[in-house]
């Protein structure tokens, strides 16, 4: 795999079960370091209806929870999809608690943020619900502040933008 690529990364499942993440090759991805006690954790249901949206088409948001800003997430493994699924009626993949800044930062969140996406500077996550679009080979192509909705016409276009052009390829 290529080493500018997600696809290099592992992660892991709630359940502690190791996915490779090459299994998203071809897919268009919104990586977001998330949290259950945050102002902006409204937007799990933004999140959810993105993934409805855009699934059958090659689209999948994968949500990684994170602790690291303000303690807002105190929930362990199961507790946290449980409270998402009940709240927000969530369907896409949340993956294990990590880091996502610092020296313990998860190798996929220290590499996402190290790119330049769309020749814009690289940025780390400053807040929860900071969000990565990747393109269907597995490269940075934009990234959100958690700020902007997950539903706002900016992500949209560019999510139908990179869903449409990749699959001319």
């Amino acid at each position: 795999m290529s080493e500018n690529t997600i696809y290099q990364f592992t992660v892991n499942k709630v359940n502690g079960e190791q996915v490779d993440l090459s299994e998203f090759k071809d897919k268009v991805l919104l990586i977001v370091n998330t949290a259950s006690g945050c102002g902006f954790t409204p937007q799990y249901k933004d999140l959810e209806d993105l993934e409805e949206e855009f699934s059958g088409q090659g689209f999948e948001v994968l949500a990684f929870p994170s602790n690291d800003f303000g303690g807002q997430e105190p929930l362990q493994g199961s507790a946290i999809t449980k409270f998402c699924k009940i709240n927000f009626g969530t369907t896409f993949r949340i993956f294990d608690k990590i880091h996502v800044k610092g020296p313990d930062a998860h190798p996929l969140f220290r590499f996402l943020a190290s790119n330049r996406s769309g020749g814009r500077r690289s940025t780390r996550p400053r807040w929860n619900f900071h969000k990565y679009l990747v393109g269907r080979n597995g490269e940075v192509e934009d990234y959100f502040y958690p700020f902007t909705k997950p539903t706002s016409g900016r992500v949209r276009k560019r999510i139908s933008k990179l869903l449409k052009t990749e699959s001319d390829k």
